[in-house]
């Protein structure tokens, strides 16, 4: 019997303890089954245990859980077992401790030398269960099983705890050799790599995204943001082919390999990200520096502003009109220009080919507005603009920015309203190539946020400038037919001529009345409203970035600032040397302070522009699409009246056409459309009053910065919707209390017009 119970104990399941002892003739007393119970349940657990551990050592995704499972089999189960050959030996030595008088063995003797390890294998068991079956319908990642080996800490219990030190050193040791590979060499683990927080992005096997779910707790998003950012900065290290054998490139992974080996298990989150934070210092202001200097950074910054913020206005202007242009080629009527809110392509087809050509003409006209001017130095700028942007047609109208992730936590949610259905009537994006080694700070949500913000700017300007030309069609303005020359401006027929003309020149005039009146408006509100969105917040939010670069920034209003830094020196030799401070505050910029004073920068820009607020940009958007087919109507009626002009004045007739008919209708519809203008714009007003009072229109951008870090880059507070208001409220025809007709306001505005 003793055999048995120590074979099952040993892993080998016993008929003695997993019969069924009810039956009439028992072969065991009541009280052999109770003791026998506990050591039967304990040689299950064994058994259990010794399975489990080797299909998870042997099949399961995860290396960290592995190691757990191996660490559990060769330690613990190794250390039970041990036991059992003690009990064993104490029996066959015929130890006081288990041999009693007439070398009879006690069961309870047996059973209580394994007392002790009841819990401990329960709680074994619960943790090679938890890794089997996962949680919450996931499969269990390395990083859920350090974060409950850690939570097992709190137990209370002295043996639990000592079992999950051993196991969180396991598993955290197993975590940082993966980490160690991707922070030393920038190389993914061989094994487990769907395991490790670090992923490829799909679609593009050269960007990597660090993935929150696969993160330990004791890593911080900062950390990560680290960590992700070391890796990549050691790929593009390789990718340029610096030589890593030199003596000092040596010294310096000896100097981060000893970082990591400092570590204490189980791992304080402090410390790793002391280390962490002291590794990619270390990086930035050694190897880093040769990639990317201060000069390269301000330079793509620029780029940005210049033509994705229009700070260009020739090159908006320049596309704008090419793409109009591209427009009258494919469309031959054009009141449907741009007016219905497509999902798709719509009525029209609009190729790749010829979206790119209208930036390749618009690169033309750019040149030609350049050779204009002899003395000009060549605009490098713009050669470098040539060779990154790009126009081409996006498979969705959404303006939505990617996902806010660890590594790009700063992502704002712009509205996603489709803007960019606008410029070519299907959607169209300006966007970029990001170059290496511009992608260590600038990321392709970045481009996609100065797309999206792009796309909203350039439809106001459009906007403007196309109701802003109708002011030169002069026919349609001043027509005031004088009388014609003798001898018939003295008879009758030329009195009579005279008079038919001026009559229908103020019947005209009256059927435009409305139109010019709505129109005038509209271009107050979009003049306004463009001036508001470039001059204060974009060129504020720009100038007060670039200065942070340059390290001018101040503390308080009416400090001095500090002299402006050479653009040629680069951010991480200043770095290297000793700080500058301005006002108290030591700044110091390696790449991923950068990038994320940037999305700082793209965050409360897209903020302030009012890009986060539905209501408002999809109230922009309603306004827009009226003023186009505002605009196609104006000019189809001055086409309708040119044709009336022909057939009455010198018998031009067109048989195909009713041009009578036409004129009715187009009339009837600028009234209609007129009133729609009328109502977006006042819609509009209503908006930016409710984000005026809310305070949602600009503050919520900087809520997360009030807390910064010391020389950190907190975007200052500019452009406030209520200085906006104050403008629009000048105008008088946005006073609500004033409830004025359209043809009231045409007869005031009247004499400005004619």
């Amino acid at each position: 019997m003793l055999h048995e119970i120590l074979l099952s104990l040993s892993g080998h399941p016993s008929p003695l303890l997993t019969a069924d002892h009810d039956s009439p003739t028992p072969i065991l007393s009541p009280p052999e089954k109770a003791l026998l119970s506990s050591i039967a349940h304990l040689s299950e657990l064994h058994c259990k245990l010794l399975a489990h551990t080797n299909t998870i050592a042997s099949n399961h995704q995860s290396s960290i859980c592995q190691a757990v499972a191996t660490a559990i089999r060769s330690t613990h189960l190794a250390a039970f077992q041990r036991k059992v050959l003690e009990v064993e030996d104490g029996i066959l030595r015929k130890d006081a401790g288990s041999v009693g008088a007439y070398n009879i063995v006690p069961l309870t003797a047996i059973v209580g030398q394994f007392s002790g390890w009841t819990r401990r294998m329960e709680w074994f068991l619960e943790v090679v269960e938890n890794m089997m079956r996962g949680q919450g319908g996931r499969k269990c990642s390395g990083a859920s099983i350090i974060d409950w080996l850690c939570n097992a800490l709190q137990t209370g219990y002295v043996d639990i705890e000592e079992a999950a030190l051993s196991l969180v050193r396991v598993g955290e040791t197993a975590w940082l050799k993966q980490v160690s590979g991707w922070v030393l060499y920038g190389r993914l683990p061989g094994f487990g790599r769907e395991d490790f927080f670090i992923q490829t992005v799909e679609g593009n096997v050269e960007e990597y995204e660090c993935r929150k779910e696969l993160l330990p707790a004791f890593v911080t998003p900062a950390t990560a943001s680290s960590l992700l950012f070391v890796g990549r900065s050691l790929n593009h290290i390789r990718v340029k082919g610096i030589s890593s054998t030199t003596s000092p490139e040596l010294d310096l992974l000896s100097s981060h390999l000893k970082q990591l080996s400092t570590l204490k298990f189980p791992i304080n989150s402090a410390n790793f990200s002391r280390g962490i934070a002291s590794i990619r210092l270390s990086l930035s202001q050694t190897t880093l520096q040769k990639l990317l200097p201060l000069s390269r950074v301000i330079e793509v910054l620029s780029l940005l502003r210049e033509f994705f913020l229009l700070g260009r206005g020739e090159f908006a202007i320049a596309l704008i009109t090419e793409a109009d242009e591209k427009i009258r080629q494919r469309w031959r009527r054009s009141d449907n220009l741009g007016y219905e809110k497509r999902d798709g392509l719509g009525d029209i087809v609009v190729k790749e080919g010829e979206v790119s050509a209208v930036l390749a003409r618009t690169w033309a006209a750019m040149g030609l507005l350049q050779g204009q001017d002899e003395d000009q130095d060549e605009d490098e700028l713009l050669e470098l603009a040539r060779d990154l942007v790009q126009l081409v047609i996006t498979k969705s109208t959404s303006t939505t920015p990617s996902k806010p992730t660890l590594s790009s936590p700063q992502v704002v949610k712009i509205a996603t309203t489709p803007f960019r259905t606008l410029l070519l009537s299907v959607p169209v994006a300006l966007t970029m190539h990001i170059p290496s080694p511009i992608d260590l700070f600038l990321a392709p949500s970045d481009v996609q946020s100065y797309t999206s913000i792009n796309a909203y700017l350039l439809s106001i300007h459009r906007a403007h400038l196309r109701l802003t030309d109708m002011w030169k069609i002069t026919s349609l303005r001043r027509d005031h037919p004088a009388p014609p020359g003798p001898p018939y401006g003295s008879s009758a027929f030329g009195r009579n001529k005279v008079l038919t003309l001026r009559h229908r020149a103020k019947e005209r005039s009256e059927a435009m009345r409305s139109v010019w009146a709505t129109s005038s408006a509209a271009v107050f509100f979009l003049g306004e409203t463009e001036a508001y969105l470039q001059g204060e917040v974009v060129q504020g939010m720009w100038v007060g970035f670039k200065n942070w670069l340059n390290g001018e920034t101040a503390s308080r209003p009416g400090s001095s600032k500090a002299p402006v830094e050479d653009d040629d020196d680069d951010i991480w030799m200043q770095a290297g040397r000793e700080p500058t401070t301005v006002t108290g505050i030591s700044h110091t910029h390696d790449p991923q302070s950068l990038a994320d004073a940037h999305r700082r920068y793209l965050a409360a820009l897209a903020s302030s522009l009012l890009l986060t607020t539905p209501s408002f940009t999809d109230s922009l958007f309603h306004l827009l699409q009226q003023v186009d087919h505002l605009v196609a109507l104006v000019h189809r009626v001055h086409s309708i009246w040119q044709s009336l002009d022909l057939e009455a004045d010198e018998g031009v007739v067109d048989a195909f056409s009713d041009f009578h008919k036409e004129e009715k209708d187009v009339k009837q519809q600028m009234v209609v459309i007129a009133g729609r203008v009328k109502g977006a714009i006042e819609e509009l007003v209503k908006c930016l009053r409710e984000i005026d009072q809310e305070k949602e229109g600009w503050d919520n951008g900087f809520a997360e910065l009030v807390l910064g870090d010391e020389g950190a880059y907190v975007p200052a507070k500019v452009g406030r919707v209520d200085r906006l208001l104050m403008k629009l409220d000048f105008g008088g025809w946005f006073d609500h209390g004033k409830k004025r007709d359209v043809d009231d306001l045409g007869s005031d505005i009247d004499d400005d017009l004619l």
